[in-house]
């Protein structure tokens, strides 16, 4: 069974979140709110835990992770990135976005498309994502939490789904479920893939 921790997104108290990480580093998966919904997370190393989620979102290898980064300094270690989409990034981000990028040359096959060797990239400004990362030290594996025929509006519908296959849910109050706009960056022209929390005229 999970453990509930409440967290405040303004004012993260630093003894929990510091406990969330001490069970990331431990192997834990996590369920945790961001700025378009509750996501499924897992330390970057941690193989069975990205096994678990798969599981837990019926995901097919072919499925791009994301890496939720607390900034973009990380973001040339795990991705290709020209100066036009680097600046684009830098200008709407952080927000409600996931970025599909090629993946570079040293990242680990788990975390790529099966096929495209792409990966998913997020910087996010909920204050309990920031606070996470920042205590982390390195990006989150995540996934947004979507289960087909389930609506996730508050904490109650979160533990309802999964509360017995995850280690960890952190409660923020409300949190919206709208998933991000996910936009592809790994090929020659910007393509919108999902329409979605992100504001898309920021790419006008």
């Amino acid at each position: 069974m999970a453990k509930l921790i409440k967290i405040h997104q303004k004012n993260p108290q630093q003894r929990l979140v510091k406990q969330v990480v001490d069970r990331l580093n431990s192997g834990a998966v996590i369920a945790y709110p961001t700025d378009s919904g509750y996501a499924l997370g897992t330390a970057l190393g941690n193989k069975s835990g990205l096994e678990r989620i798969r599981q837990i979102r019926h995901l097919s290898k072919r499925h791009d992770f994301t890496l939720m980064m607390r900034d973009l300094s990380h973001i040339g270690e795990y991705a290709k990135l020209d100066n036009n989409a680097f600046r684009l990034l830098k200008k709407i981000l952080p927000g409600a976005y996931t970025f599909i990028l090629e993946g570079a040359r040293d990242v680990p096959k788990r975390l790529l498309h099966d096929k495209k060797k792409t990966i998913g990239v997020r910087v996010s400004h909920h204050g309990v994502v920031q606070a996470l990362l920042e205590e982390l030290d390195e990006p989150l594996m995540s996934v947004s939490l979507i289960i087909a025929g389930l609506e996730f509006y508050d904490i109650d519908d979160v533990r309802k789904a999964v509360e017995k296959q995850v280690d960890v849910i952190i409660d923020d109050g409300y949190c919206p479920p709208e998933p991000t706009t996910v936009i592809d960056l790994s090929g020659d022209k910007i393509k919108i893939i999902r329409y979605g929390a992100g504001d898309t005229s920021l790419l006008e």
